[in-house]
């Protein structure tokens, strides 16, 4: 009989449920009170030492800044504490920058907001080590894959949440920012009661002194990682990931205004399409590697976001002239739109595949007492991946390139980054090989 539980089995087991409904609560909590907020002081309050043109750019910031600063010392204690117990304090403190955030909405005092906003994501920067870690001590090795699926799926989809339901909160009349400040602190406290139901873990042995220092333990987690030149190699594969999904998200509003001629709606059906697509993908990485952690499956995804993204400037490089705004009944019949949404989906579906396994194999191949602090690493270098992304799409646009064009690049500079990172492993292309004749049936795979 198998021991394998279906990742959507997982569910409903005390040792997954609790943990993915509080993790969903958290990531959909901060993104409604990020894109609220930022609504907020670019539409609704005039803020003079905070211009609206550059509000979102500095909330972008101020909420990542944290994983940059604190995601070591948040390593640190996840490697020497209860995963379950460092959780729910989490979560105590979610409802107590909540609480704080309700003052903040009601008083119009924007300084606050920005006080509780940099809170939230020292919230999500001290909650990413745990969670990571906690999966690979409660989930079975066949299961590690189809679970880290379901955590990047449902995280994509509470973003997507989060956004949507956020921006319909804040544009409300009048009373927008009671609702958003009560529907956030409901979030939390909702976060708060599921994470009592998390099980508590044995509480690892400490092998090391903290390190309260922030940039040597940085560099030493940075060093540990590079001891296993394949978690390496899998740490920097995600952070690129990051990098390269942080440029499409960044330009979808430039994408819909001023390629695709849309409306603020049909912005918002792009970010919707990349969502969906990066649950899929994620979700189907169980399948596709039939219960194991499969490295083979991160060059298929690769290959398909540096095609998809070619076909996407190939489109729309290729579309008509639009006159006039397109609603977005307009859009969906307007020719070649749908072979935009179409690519979008392709591609985030391609990320979601190949981001899934190089998550998994960290996990496996870190050390247990070690692998918090991994992952921390790997949440820092994700964090400057991120903003590295956004200076060099913005010099490429200054220096001339349009968005389409601007795809295009990073199709292309995906290949090469995968292509790179297959070269110092082969073992990533060998896996590939034999996975597509395994999946033709050409090989067999001995039943364990």
């Amino acid at each position: 009989m198998s021991d394998h539980t279906p990742q959507f089995g997982l569910l409903r087991q005390r040792r997954f449920g609790p943990f993915f409904a509080t993790q969903f609560l958290g990531a959909a909590n901060d993104n409604m009170f990020k894109f609220a907020l930022t609504v907020l002081v670019t539409y609704q309050l005039q803020v003079g030492w905070l211009p609206a043109s550059v509000a979102g750019l500095v909330i972008g910031a101020l909420f990542i800044l944290p994983f940059v600063l604190l995601s070591a010392t948040a390593g640190q204690l996840a490697d020497r504490m209860d995963k379950a117990v460092l959780m729910r304090r989490v979560k105590d403190c979610e409802v107590a920058i909540m609480a704080t955030a309700l003052l903040g909405f009601v008083m119009q005092w924007p300084a606050l907001l920005l006080v509780c906003l940099v809170g939230m994501g020292v919230h999500s920067t001290f909650f990413g080590p745990a969670k990571f870690a906690y999966l690979p001590q409660v989930l079975k090795p066949s299961e590690l894959t189809g679970g880290n699926g379901m955590v990047e799926m449902g995280t994509f989809v509470a973003i997507l949440l989060g956004n949507m339901v956020g921006g319909v909160l804040i544009a409300t009349p009048e009373v927008g920012r009671v609702h958003v400040a009560i529907a956030c602190l409901c979030l939390a406290l909702v976060g708060c009661w599921t994470s009592r139901s998390i099980p508590n873990q044995a509480k690892p042995e400490v092998v090391q002194r903290m390190n309260w220092n922030p940039w040597s333990e940085t560099m030493a987690n940075l060093r540990l990682a590079r001891t296993d030149g394949l978690v390496f190699r899998a740490v920097l594969g995600i952070s690129w990931m990051w990098f390269f999904g942080a440029v499409f998200l960044a330009e979808f509003p430039v994408l819909a205004k001023e390629v695709l001629h849309g409306n603020e709606q049909v912005a918002a059906l792009l970010l919707v399409v990349f969502s969906l697509g990066v649950g899929t993908g994620a979700l189907l990485c169980e399948s596709l590697s039939r219960g194991r952690v499969e490295p083979g499956l991160v060059p298929i995804g690769a290959l398909g976001m540096t095609v998809f993204a070619i076909d996407l400037w190939w489109t729309l490089e290729g579309l008509s002239a639009v006159t006039h705004v397109l609603t977005l009944s307009a859009f969906i019949h307007a020719p070649g739109r749908w072979h935009v949404l179409l690519d979008l989906f392709g591609l985030s579906l391609a990320a979601g595949v190949y981001s899934v396994p190089l998550y998994a194999l960290i996990q496996q191949r870190s050390p247990v007492t070690h692998r918090a602090r991994i992952i921390a690493a790997n949440n820092i270098l994700n964090a400057l991946f991120m903003v590295s992304s956004a200076v060099l799409a913005g010099g490429l646009l200054a220096a001339g390139l349009n968005v389409p064009q601007l795809f295009l690049s990073m199709g292309v500079a995906n290949a090469v980054f995968v292509a790179l990172m297959c070269w110092r492993d082969p073992q990533y292309l060998r896996r590939s090989k034999n996975w597509v004749l395994r999946s033709l049936g050409r090989i067999h795979t001995p039943s364990a």
